[in-house]
């Protein structure tokens, strides 16, 4: 694992000086400085509360900073193109719709039409394997499906960048080393950005082209490390030494993020 560089061709979103303060006074984020490039899987990681969920948040336009700045200066990235997609830690599907509904949900918000919306569900469906599963309710669906009807919604819109705060943290251990791989792989057919918050370091090396590690409360970007390790990533990376030591650094850099707080 060796300190990040960036890409040529500019960043698909930029944060500057990002602060966030709430209205109780929770100074959630201090002047943070953070790049996200076209095809990038990054993850930020530090622990509980330090702002990474909030960094999402405001990258997405759900939350406004309360100083710095938000751009997007790759070219391809034009108003028209920064289409953004969010995976909640929590599915928040709704129990009285089908799968097929709460994938199509996005689409009917932008009005499209069920008959243009179908094939693009169907599409969704399809890529996180839940094409039997299309007419199912939530309430018959485990865990780790709910997450995939979850991912499948984000991705029916086609967005240029998926954020995704935590989406694994409540499953058991195989079902997030499975999802962890499917996520992979598509993200490697589906050429998409993704930014990805989680407080595990072994899911954050496992996933990362870069992991971001962010201090305690109020957050900054404490370090970038780039994993030099090649995709695809299986089980066999997940046992090896290399996999070892590239956790250990990053257990060594949150650990020193800690202390500087």
């Amino acid at each position: 694992m060796s300190q990040a560089s960036a890409p040529a061709g500019g960043s698909a979103v930029s944060l500057r000086g990002v602060a966030k303060t709430y209205a109780n006074g929770v100074v959630a984020l201090d002047r943070v400085d953070f790049d996200v490039f076209p095809g990038e899987f990054v993850s930020l990681l530090g622990p509980s509360g330090c702002g990474k969920s909030t960094v999402l948040r405001i990258i997405a336009g759900l939350s406004e900073p309360t100083d710095g700045t938000v751009a997007w200066p790759h070219p391809d990235m034009t108003a028209g193109a920064r289409e953004t997609s969010f995976v909640f830690q929590e599915p928040t599907l709704m129990p009285w719709a089908t799968v097929t509904g709460n994938v199509r949900l996005p689409l009917d918000l932008q009005g499209l039409d069920r008959a243009t919306a179908a094939p693009r569900v169907e599409a969704a469906l399809a890529r996180v394997g839940l094409t039997d599963f299309a007419d199912v309710y939530p309430r018959e669906l485990s865990g780790g499906m709910k997450m995939r009807v979850s991912i499948a919604r984000a991705l029916v819109t086609e967005p240029a960048l998926l954020l995704m705060d935590e989406p694994f943290a409540a499953l058991d251990e195989i079902t997030r080393f499975k999802l962890n791989d499917d996520l992979l792989s598509l993200w490697a057919s589906l050429g998409k950005t993704v930014v990805f918050v989680t407080h595990s370091v072994f899911e954050s090396v496992y996933l990362s082209s870069r992991v971001v590690v962010m201090t305690p409360r109020p957050g900054r970007i404490f370090t970038e490390l780039a994993v030099d390790a090649p995709y695809p990533r299986d089980q066999r990376f997940r046992t090896s030494a290399e996999y070892g030591a590239l956790c250990a650094r990053a257990s060594e850099a949150l650990a020193a993020a800690g202390e500087e707080s």
